[in-house]
């Protein structure tokens, strides 16, 4: 059987593999080597990182305190409405209650002055 390798490929292939290896190592050569330029970009980096870090806790920070507030503000409206709530019903049951003690003075009123007549009517016949 013959060989049926396309060596033109097969160079090209290898081609690229040696310059990807050169780039790599280039790479690593050039990170291994200490530049005081990248070190202060890293160094810069590192501080608008930290930075941006303590405005989002910040921000956090103010969003727990916002909902802490809402929450407090909705149970003093809460207690507020069930204050009045109560308010309201004990001065329904306060009206109520005067309201049936007019009744029954106006009902001992009548019967008082029933027995009035009734007694002035028996004296008169007799």
């Amino acid at each position: 059987m013959k060989n049926a390798r396309n060596n033109e490929l097969t160079d090209r292939r290898q081609s690229a593999q040696e310059a990807k290896a050169a780039q790599l190592k280039a790479y690593r050569d050039a990170q291994a080597q200490p530049d005081p330029e990248r070190a202060a970009r890293q160094a810069e980096r590192a501080a608008v990182a930290a930075a941006r870090e303590a405005r989002r806790i910040e921000r956090e920070e103010a969003k727990r305190a916002e909902k802490i507030r809402l929450a407090e503000e909705a149970a003093a409206r809460e207690a507020a409405l069930e204050a009045e709530a109560r308010a309201e019903a004990e001065a329904r049951e306060l009206a109520e209650k005067t309201r049936i003690a007019r009744v029954v003075e106006d009902e001992a009123a009548r019967k008082a002055e029933r027995d009035r007549r009734y007694a002035a009517r028996k004296a008169r016949k007799n």
